[in-house]
């Protein structure tokens, strides 16, 4: 399946090396990280070493070669979120889905990160779950937020 997906993003690309961050950015929206077994196919069909793609793949924070929860969750600890308690709502995060920031549930529904600014300070303390803003977050809010995407 993942090998039909990647022909599908590489045929968009007409296989030009020049679109291989483009590639790359499609395959992470797919999968919400670059599988492995996919990376080793774009370096085949594309004729680019396997070493150069890894390069780019690690260099970008926008990619990840772990597997990312489907409803990436971003606490900002920036100064505004900060003192408005966002630590706590971090930690808070951490019990109620069971992970530390930086990993990722084993159902792969979430993963949890801390970020230094969301741009939202008169929101603060802001969550975004996805695309979504969540704003004047406090501890007990964490388990619905959670529960929404568990849908």
């Amino acid at each position: 399946m993942i090998e039909a997906k990647v022909s599908d993003i590489l045929n968009r690309y007409a296989r030009d090396e020049s679109s291989l961050i483009a590639v790359l950015q499609d395959l992470q929206e797919e999968y919400s990280y670059l599988p492995r077994e996919a990376l080793e196919q774009i370096s085949k069909e594309m004729n680019v070493p396997l070493s150069r793609i890894l390069s780019l793949a690690t260099f970008f924070k926008a990619f990840s070669l772990k597997p990312k929860g489907k409803h990436p969750i971003n606490v900002c600890l920036g100064t505004a979120c900060h003192v408005r308690g966002a630590q706590l709502i971090l930690e808070k995060f951490e019990r109620e889905l069971g992970i530390k920031t930086g990993e990722t549930t084993q159902d792969l529904l979430f993963s949890l990160e801390a970020v230094r600014c969301l741009g939202c300070c008169g929101l603060a303390p802001v969550v975004m779950v996805g695309e979504e803003v969540h704003g004047k977050v406090t501890q007990t809010k964490v388990p619905a937020i959670i529960k929404k995407y568990k849908k």
